[in-house]
């Protein structure tokens, strides 16, 4: 269990600057296809060797994968992790002593 929180506080670590908030975002908006580097760049306005080191920082804890398209690196979320994040928090917060009401978490 020590294990799975330490991964935890990596992965919402690699999370907490407004770019990585704001790219991860993006790609959800775009799941499953996700985008090019350079249209995540052009779309937050984010300079590509800054990109680039975000982009690494998310990649590097799972929280999206990259697949090479001839000269193109097309980033997407891993859903699966951002599911496991969610589903680690929702397990103290809303089953076991009821501090949040789900249905309060989930807006339509």
């Amino acid at each position: 269990m020590d294990d799975q929180v330490a991964r935890y506080a990596d992965m919402l670590a690699a999370l907490g600057t407004e770019a990585r908030l704001r790219i991860i975002r993006l790609l959800l908006a775009a799941h499953p296809n996700g985008l090019v580097v350079g249209e995540i760049g052009a779309e937050l306005g984010i300079p590509p060797s800054t990109l680039s080191h975000h982009l690494d920082k998310l990649k590097n804890e799972g929280l999206v994968a990259v697949c090479r398209e001839s000269t193109f690196l097309r980033y997407s979320a891993r859903t699966e992790a951002l599911e496991e994040i969610l589903g680690f928090l929702f397990a103290e917060c809303c089953t076991r002593n009821k501090a949040v009401n789900p249905k309060a978490v989930i807006k339509a």
